[in-house]
This record gives C-alpha cells, sequence and structure tokens, in this order.
C-alpha cells in the first residue's frame, strides 16, 4: 500500500471513531494493552510530514481506539527538535490531531525531578513551562531573563484539566503535584551547573519535548494538559550519572498508574 493511500486509510478510520482527545506518549510511556483497545494504526513513516522515530522508547506508531470507554487518537512517541527536526515537524503531530478534530490534548514525557519532592516514579502535572530549547532563551523576559513564568503571561496548560487530574489521583490516594517544567534542547543531559540554574529560575522538572507541541495546539485552540513522568534525579541530584536506560526503565515501573490516570482522565471527558 503507497504512503498516500496507508494515510488515507488510517483517516478515514479516524475520522469514523470521531475522537475529540490526542494522547501524545513519551519515552517509555505507553497505554496498558488491557485497558486501550486498538481499532486501527499508521507508522509516522507513512504520514506526510512525519518521518521514524530513532530514539529508543518511542515506537513512531499513531493509533486510535477506544481508552476510558471515548474514542481516542493515541501518538506513541514523538519527533525531537534534537533528532534534527524542523520545529514545523516536531509540530505537525498537534496540527494532525487539531486537523481530523481533536479538541483536547493530553501529553505526557518523561522528566528529571529538580524539586526535592520529585523522586522517581512520581507524577507531575505541568502547570506552566520555561522554554530553553532556542539560542535567545536567556534574553527572554522572566525571573533572570530566563523565560516568562506566572505573572508574566496567561498559561498554556488549562487549569481546568490539570484540576481533573489532580482530583483523580486524591481519588485514588495520592497526591498529583503541579509544577514548572523546564525545555531544553538536548540530546545531552544538563550539567549540575545548568540544573542549579533551572532551579533558581523557577524550574520542577526538565526535560526535552512537549512546550513546543503545547504552544502549537494551544495556536490552534486545543486545550491542553501534560503529565511528567520522573525517571531520575536531574544532574547534581543523584548519586550516579544519568542514563536513557533508566529513564526507559523506570517510565515502565509508572506505567501502571500513568496509564490508569489517562484513563479515568479520558472517561471523566
Amino acid at each position: 500500500m503507497s504512503e498516500a493511500s496507508s494515510f488515507q486509510v488510517f483517516c478515514e478510520g479516524v475520522r469514523s471513531l470521531a475522537p475529540r482527545v490526542a494522547l501524545i506518549l513519551g519515552s517509555g510511556i505507553e497505554l496498558g494493552p488491557t485497558r486501550y483497545e486498538q481499532v486501527i494504526s499508521v507508522s509516522f513513516a507513512d504520514v506526510p510530514g512525519l518521518v521514524s522515530t530513532s530514539v529508543r522508547g518511542h515506537a513512531g506508531q499513531i493509533s486510535a481506539g477506544r481508552y476510558g470507554g471515548s474514542s481516542v487518537l493515541a501518538f506513541h512517541g514523538r519527533l525531537h527538535y534534537y533528532e534534527g527536526h524542523t520545529w514545523e515537524r516536531v509540530g505537525n503531530p498537534v496540527r494532525l490531531a487539531a486537523g481530523l478534530g481533536v479538541r483536547t490534548l493530553l501529553l505526557t514525557n518523561a522528566a528529571g525531578g529538580i524539586h526535592e519532592v520529585l523522586q522517581p516514579g512520581s507524577l507531575m502535572a505541568i502547570r506552566d513551562y520555561l522554554f530553553w530549547q532556542k539560542p535567545w532563551s536567556w534574553r527572554g523576559p522572566g525571573p533572570a531573563g530566563c523565560g516568562c513564568l506566572d505573572g508574566e503571561r496567561p498559561s498554556l496548560y488549562s487549569a481546568r484539566l490539570m484540576e481533573k487530574l489532580q482530583t483523580i489521583e486524591k481519588e485514588q490516594g495520592r497526591a498529583l503535584v503541579a509544577g514548572v517544567y523546564a525545555a531544553v534542547t538536548g540530546p545531552c543531559y544538563e550539567t549540575p551547573a545548568e540544573i542549579r540554574a533551572l532551579r533558581a529560575a523557577g524550574a520542577d522538572a526538565v526535560g526535552m519535548s512537549t512546550a513546543h507541541e503545547v504552544a502549537t495546539a494551544h495556536a490552534l485552540g486545543v486545550e491542553c494538559a501534560a503529565v511528567s513522568c520522573i525517571t531520575n534525579r536531574a544532574a547534581g541530584l543523584s548519586a550516579g550519572p544519568l542514563s536513557h536506560q533508566e529513564v526507559i526503565e523506570t517510565a515502565r515501573q509508572t506505567a501502571d498508574r500513568l496509564a490508569g490516570l489517562i484513563e479515568r482522565f479520558v472517561a471523566g471527558l
């Protein structure tokens, strides 16, 4: 089947399901196989404007199916700027979702914990972000010239959706911390000095994705929420060196809790 025809078949299948919610799943994060009923899927490589993923833990598939009793569109992995992609390509999955009728987007990512309460295996709802993925980030407004925080501009993250996520976790007897996510370029991990600077600027966790996707979605009128899976303590805050293997393993260990949160979130919408 040609690229065009396989993508067309996928789009037709998605439109028949009419999902209004899309999920973007980060490193090592997947939907529980017993929870998700997949109906149709396509590879990133078969979608115009996308290419195959190159990072371990990102399957590079888009699927549509039923989750939490509702139709959803799911991106199993994402494309990163550090892989050599343009910002346009990084945002193309969000444009695709919006074009297929999605009005709510829940993003997940793997992140390093900076705040003391964010230990490996914990979750953090993102309430705002620092965008440190462009050369001029340090010259922007905000604390220490490091981007915008609360009071500088309205957050692009929906307070309504964040409260839903926190309520779901509270009902399960757990607290879901809301914090600031620092988006950095990668692919190398930050130095301890950089983490000290991020902490001084107000960051609670750090990662290499999500922020541009949220900005793209917000510009398209899509309501956004995001959850970071804290897979490690950030550089200088743990005893050993950081590794992508640790990221993948911790994400998998947290998979059931996160899948349950996502399922209840979708069902509540």
